[in-house]
């Protein structure tokens, strides 16, 4: 994936007012939301604008507290994946790891004991931004207890860093979706905001498998390279379904983003990025009267979104995926703005 560039400088803090910050007793705590692609996911890996849109029903939520003097050197991590010394964490954990150590580093903090405690109901490898969002409750809680500012492009290349850990080569569409306030339009590293003429009610379901955004990238670049001309004009198409989708949702004509959702998702299932499961899922939402549904980030697996008429309309939508095989569902509304 492309990579987004630059950070701006943080302002400085005096070390002394760090130090005090940072002394025993004190906590910082930072949180974050989900996010979720409309549209573009794929075609934004080669340079094609994206949409996507803040999950604030489901968030990632940080806690640091340094220990008092005599304690065990070393971070205790309490998360529902581990519990433990960090140092001790498995492998899975090393984008935690990257997001805290950057963290306190770039908020002049050093910490010789601490107790750093993670919950969040985003569910992990379901294209739903989980590690970016907890990288940056990490973030904004280092900085809370630092008492130090934290700006818009510091905490991206905090998030980036560890979704680089996470992911390779992040495209940075996560690391700004998951600190935007709504919905925004990514193309290249650039972000710009998307007016949502209307409450956009979405049923968003878990699969119940997890998705693997490098598998699936890795499979559309081969896809590409074995029919580079039927792939570039799939991908083309995509991109030119998310940049017409900007249009739709400022008039927040419902039926035109669905229809868009369709045939997104049948472009992501002939690039092979679809599943038997997520199929059923989307046949099951159009099935109960949703205007359109498709998966939602890389694919191999992860969650089905669907446009709803209304909230309980989202709840019938949800009920209808959990019957075709959905693990669980949740009401996404993008507020007009």
């Amino acid at each position: 994936m492309n990579q987004s560039p630059s950070t701006s400088s943080l302002p400085v803090q005096a070390p002394a007012a760090r130090a005090a910050a940072a002394r025993v007793g004190g906590r910082g705590t930072g949180s974050a939301h989900a996010k979720a692609i409309l549209f573009g996911e794929h075609a934004v890996v080669y340079g094609a604008p994206a949409i996507a849109i803040p999950v604030d029903s489901l968030s990632a939520e940080a806690e640091i507290v340094p220990l008092a003097p005599g304690a065990a050197p070393g971070i205790l991590l309490e998360s529902t994946l581990f519990t433990g010394a960090l140092a001790d964490a498995p492998r899975r954990l090393a984008p935690v790891r990257a997001a805290l150590d950057a963290s306190l580093a770039r908020a002049g903090l050093a910490l010789p004991a601490a107790r750093v405690r993670i919950s969040s109901t985003i569910p992990h490898e379901r294209g739903l931004g989980s590690s970016a969002a907890v990288a940056a409750a990490i973030a904004r809680a280092a900085f809370d207890l630092a008492g130090a500012p934290l700006d818009r492009e510091t905490l991206f290349e905090l998030i980036q860093t560890s979704e680089r850990v996470a992911h390779g080569s992040p495209s940075g569409i996560d690391a700004r979706t998951v600190a935007a306030e709504g919905a925004i339009r990514f193309d290249r590293g650039a972000v710009a905001p998307v007016r949502i003429g209307a409450p956009l009610i979405l049923a968003c379901a878990d699969s119940g498998t997890p998705g693997s955004t490098a598998q699936a990238v890795g499979s559309v670049q081969w896809l590409r390279r074995q029919q580079p001309e039927r792939t570039e004009a799939l991908l083309s198409r995509l991109a030119g379904i998310a940049e017409g989708a900007i249009a739709d949702l400022a008039a927040g004509d419902r039926a035109a983003i669905g229809a868009r959702m369709r045939e997104a998702h049948g472009i992501l299932r002939s690039v092979g990025v679809s599943s038997p499961r997520l199929d059923a899922l989307v046949e099951a939402a159009v099935g109960a009267g949703a205007e359109g549904a498709k998966l939602t980030g890389g694919g191999l697996g992860g969650c089905v979104i669907a446009v709803a008429d209304s909230p309980a309309h989202a709840e019938e939508l949800g009920a209808a995926m959990r019957g075709a095989g959905a693990e669980r569902s949740w009401t996404v509304e993008v507020p007009a703005a």
